[in-house]
């Protein structure tokens, strides 16, 4: 694998965590074998590992850009990611209400929808310590 490859399958990690990768990796075919070595190159070895921005505000464009295009799929993924990158529940708040107001109020209504589903399924799994 090339250098860059290498620094993706870490960010990758870092971001997703380690259970969420080797699920992919599990899953991975010859069918999609090339498109994974594609978005771990490029997304995460060139986009996400980038030193121009934190991982917190990555988290929050990504998140952000999903909502406008009505990507959905792919926010409960990013909601998880961020117990690792840093971003808050009031920072996916204010993210959310800046896709309401340049992208459209169902957009960020759906993705505010499935924000509360993934954070009461994190509450779920992984309930505060008392």
């Amino acid at each position: 694998m090339t250098e860059r490859y290498e620094k993706g399958a870490q960010m990758r990690r870092k971001v997703l965590g380690d259970a969420h990768v080797d699920r992919a990796e599990a899953a991975r075919t010859p069918l999609d074998s090339a498109f994974q070595s594609l978005i771990t190159e490029a997304a995460w070895g060139t986009v996400w590992a980038s030193d121009g921005i934190d991982l917190r505000e990555r988290s929050m464009l990504t998140l952000a850009l999903l909502a406008a295009l009505g990507n959905f799929d792919e926010i409960p993924m990013h909601i998880r990611a961020t117990r690792r990158t840093g971003a808050s529940q009031q920072d996916i708040i204010e993210t959310f209400q800046h896709v309401a107001i340049y992208a459209g109020v169902p957009r960020a209504n759906h993705a505010l929808k499935l924000a509360r589903q993934t954070f009461e399924e994190m509450a779920a799994e992984d309930p505060p310590e008392r």
